[in-house]
């Protein structure tokens, strides 16, 4: 039998497997991170599962160590409550990286298997073991049983002949096997690797390799564990393991041999992985910013390379340079051996350890037409952020970063490369200004919306875990999502209407999106008791119509009530019931600004 074989079968009640067989089998390592993880919790408590084995299940918090965002922050919680409950350990936001901590914390050891919410859990081919990612039903499913159902996938042995060229490193190394396979050309296979170059990886390099399975498509790339990586993993679970090793006469799909001795140093394009180039043909390319860290290159091994490539450098100017190690003991690390300060005096940004900005974590995002130059495993359009994304080693990264642009180590300029000015054109206005004044009404009728409360906030108006978004029309669908009883005030409104509400609208924040997720849903007015100051001379400045009650409403308002406002006279008209009451009038100076479209309008 071949490995992946072997393992399947030691964990099942069969004696042999053979590819195609589904089989049960019982899984050691149990992981969810915080990505799926509260997923995962709702699967058992919905069912009624209990945990079967609180000892080999584990949470890890790689995604978003931090919790930046609000939602990764609430399931965060929510997992950290239910191992309370139910005597799990946590690896929270200060830990790193699951697939490596499993290794590294002694978790995981050669011939085992596991599963996590991670696409990159067959990562643990990096020490002869079986991972897996899979989905929150299935990880719920092994948390509560202990197994898992698999089909046993076929194998494909490849032997790699020759030496690697100097300079060489483990991302060009897979890389390049990425070039030969592309996407799918191991769709479903299980890699064995073989042949000198292999068994003289460190650990640090089987992982980089490893990491990257999946995006050939691959079920695994299974590297035979060495002595030295036994050795690693029997120290820091405190036990003896043997490895599992494929037998001689084991069946494979495919053998191949490639020689090593061509590998080049190369980088994937933006949008596919397997869209890999020699580096010459995008030598010299400017970039905006560098990432190194994610599953695939947070090693310690890696955070040398840019250590010493940074050592009495100077980032180029404008470049935003951002390491995220991918564990906690080798950010320790980085700190006592000094290259923690080596990437400061450089200008780098580090972070605390975990996924980063592979998993649209807390850094390592870009943003629209910003080229960045990455250590990751994957570039597919918006994975990393709305800009480009080359994949290259550390080695590259690093060098790029004081170059200012994409460069190896050995070429690397005198004087980095700097942005060069750009004179936007100013765009001449659509339409006559005078006309575009004239048809802004100074009496508006609308559909009246009576929210009765006071000191409504502007994360009631409009919550911070949206201040990213920078479309005025896409904002609407956000009002008032955070203000118990309204939070379907979107999907009700229709443009022309007008809110009609209490005492100190628009407290806290100087946010203006609290003003303009009204104008993108057309909101016509608001008229209130009084208005938080800033919030009012945002208002007034965005051109937003909004006004206070001169007195107390001494005329009925209701829901759905028809109304009509005089901007000019500062009256209000309750047309369904024929009240009618004075309001303050618009002022010259709210007037003018109304009048122009806004603040900034000529």
């Amino acid at each position: 039998m071949t490995i992946i074989e072997k393992i399947i079968t030691a964990h099942s009640e069969l004696t042999e497997v053979k590819p195609g067989d589904i089989v049960d089998m019982v899984i050691d390592v149990r992981l969810a991170r915080d990505f799926g993880g509260a997923n995962v919790v709702k699967n058992l408590e919905d069912n009624n599962l209990k945990i079967a084995d609180s000892t080999k299940t584990w949470f890890t918090f790689d995604c978003n160590p931090g919790g930046s965002d609000q939602k990764y922050a609430a399931n965060q919680q929510t997992c950290r409550i239910y191992a309370r409950n139910n005597d799990i350990t946590v690896y929270d936001i200060n830990s790193g990286i699951g697939t490596h901590l499993a290794i590294d914390k002694g978790l995981a050891y050669p011939g085992c298997t596991l599963v996590s919410t991670d696409s990159h859990a067959n990562i643990l081919g990096a020490i002869g073991a079986f991972g897996q990612g899979m989905g929150d039903i299935d990880i719920a499913s092994a948390w509560a049983s202990g197994k898992a159902w698999f089909k046993v996938p076929e194998s494909v042995k490849i032997i790699f002949k020759g030496e690697r060229k100097l300079g060489i490193s483990a991302k060009d190394f897979v890389l390049n096997m990425l070039k030969q396979f592309g996407a799918n050309s191991m769709l479903g296979y299980s890699l064995e690797l073989y042949g000198d170059e292999i068994d003289q990886l460190s650990l640090d390099e089987r992982i980089t390799i490893a990491s990257m399975a999946t995006e050939m498509g691959a079920i695994a790339i299974l590297i035979p564990p060495s002595e030295e990586v036994v050795s690693y993993c029997n120290s820091r679970s405190g036990k003896l393991y043997e490895p599992v090793f494929a037998d001689a006469d084991a069946v494979y799909a495919k053998e191949m041999e490639i020689q090593v001795s061509e590998f080049n140093t190369v980088v994937s394009k933006p949008g596919k992985p397997h869209d890999v180039v020699s580096i010459n043909e995008v030598s010299g390319l400017k970039i905006d910013s560098v990432f190194v860290g994610s599953c695939t290159n947070g090693r310690l091994e890696d955070m040398y390379v840019v250590a010493e490539i940074l050592r009495g450098q100077k980032i180029a100017p404008g470049i935003v340079f951002k390491i995220v190690p991918s564990t906690d003991e080798i950010w320790n690390k980085c700190l006592e051996y000094g290259w923690i300060s080596v990437y400061k005096e450089a200008g780098a940004l580090v972070s605390n350890p975990g996924c980063a900005g592979c998993a649209s974590g807390q850094v390592g995002q870009n943003g629209p037409g910003e080229i960045t130059i990455s250590t990751g495993n994957r570039n597919f359009t918006g994975k990393q952020g709305k800009g480009d994304v080359y994949l290259a080693s550390p080695a590259v990264a690093a060098a790029s970063a004081v170059a200012g642009f994409i460069t190896t180590p050995d070429e690397i300029p005198e004087s980095p490369v700097e942005f060069e000015k750009l004179n936007a054109e100013k765009k001449p206005h659509s339409g006559n200004i005078k006309n575009e004044i004239n048809k802004k009404p100074m009496v508006i009728e609308g559909r009246m919306w009576f929210i009765q409360e006071d000191n409504i906030d502007t994360d009631m108006i409009y919550h911070n875990r949206h201040l990213s978004v920078t479309e005025i029309n896409e904002m609407g669908q956000y009002a008032f999502g955070n203000l118990k009883g309204w939070e379907d005030f979107s999907g009700k409104a229709n443009p022309g209407d007008i809110i009609v509400t209490g005492e100190n609208f628009g407290a806290g924040s100087s946010r203006q999106q609290a003003v303009d997720c009204f104008i993108s849903l057309g909101i016509q007015a608001i008229i209130a008791y009084s208005f938080g100051a800033i919030y009012e001379r945002n208002a007034i400045n965005a051109g937003f119509p909004v006004l206070t009650f001169d007195s107390n409403i001494n005329i009925n308002f209701k829901n759905n009530d028809y109304i009509k406002v005089d901007f000019d006279n500062g009256i209000l008209e309750n047309i369904s019931n024929g009240g009618k009451m004075k309001i303050t009038a618009f002022s010259e100076v709210q007037k003018e600004i109304y009048k122009r479209g806004g603040l900034l309008k000529n």
